[in-house]
């Protein structure tokens, strides 16, 4: 088998994997589950950046195959464009899914406070309440595309850092990352089967629908990892754009939603325990 479908293989299991975990984790857990899941989120924030600050951007500078460091002006262009993409692609989202939703108005914080908030099932279930199959089907859609926008930088830090790896299947630091966003993973399982058994699902299909959100993590490695492969300077780009993009998601949407879940100082603790479990994998 080669580096490709290895790549392919250990991503299946990190985003399948540790989605579908959390799923179980969150059928079990139901509904009484907002503290432990901003506890959760607030881990994996802190995991996310020990990943970005201490293995994306230091490899950045030096990508595999390069005979001296990138610009920074490179790799600051890559973040900026990584966080960009993100912000934009999730107003865009917000815009067109807000309005729908009574409980979100001016006075609603401008993300998400709640579980049902954080893939739009608030949004799902309302039209799974009125019936109509079409805006159902497209509010399905929607929440797909939430959960995705996550899950494809996820997946591009991981097929990035193993075009790092010089082809180092198990043990280097492709791995590590695969199993850091594994385990980072799982509360993200967990926000998607609560609010949607909490809306009626079966927690059979619950745990399926969050196992399958991890697919698109697959599709973000492919991307990672080939466009890797080009160059150290496309390299330095994949590295730079996935930590942008992560970053995005951390800081407008992670840990803003640990905070509001849980108004207490435990998240921030938590999201410092999470750095150093996360510096710990990548280092130790």
């Amino acid at each position: 088998m080669n580096v490709f479908w290895w790549v392919i293989f250990i991503t299946v299991v990190a985003g399948v994997g540790g989605t579908g975990l959390g799923g179980v984790v969150g059928a079990i857990l139901r509904k009484d589950s907002a503290k432990v899941v901003s506890l959760l989120l607030a881990f994996a924030a802190g995991i996310m950046l020990a990943v970005v600050y201490f293995d994306l951007i230091p490899e950045a500078f030096r990508p595999e195959g390069a005979t001296s460091d990138m610009p920074v002006a490179l790799v600051i262009a890559g973040v900026v464009l990584g966080y960009v993409v993100i912000y934009i692609m999730n107003n865009l989202i917000d815009k067109r899914v807000n309005p729908q939703v009574e409980h979100i108005d001016a006075d609603h914080p401008l993300t998400a406070d709640a579980l049902d908030e954080l893939i739009h099932a608030d949004h799902f279930k309302k039209h799974a309440d009125e019936g109509n199959k079409h805006d159902l089907f497209m509010a399905g859609i929607v929440m797909a595309c939430a959960i995705g926008l996550h899950n494809i930088p996820e997946g591009m830090v991981i097929g990035a850092s193993y075009a790092g790896d010089g082809g180092s299947i198990i043990g280097g630091a492709g791995f590590i990352v695969a199993t850091v966003i594994g385990i980072h993973n799982i509360p993200e399982g967990m926000s998607v089967s609560v609010p949607l058994i909490s809306g009626g699902m079966s927690k059979g299909k619950a745990i399926l629908v969050a196992a399958a959100s991890g697919a698109m993590t697959v599709i973000g490695a492919a991307i990672g990892l080939v466009i890797g492969l080009i160059s150290p300077v496309w390299l330095c780009l994949s590295l730079s754009f996935a930590g942008g993009a992560m970053m995005s998601v951390v800081f407008g949407e992670l840990l803003p939603e640990a905070f509001l879940m849980w108004r207490s100082k435990a998240p921030g603790a938590m999201a410092i325990i999470g750095t150093l479990v996360g510096l710990v994998l990548i280092y130790g």
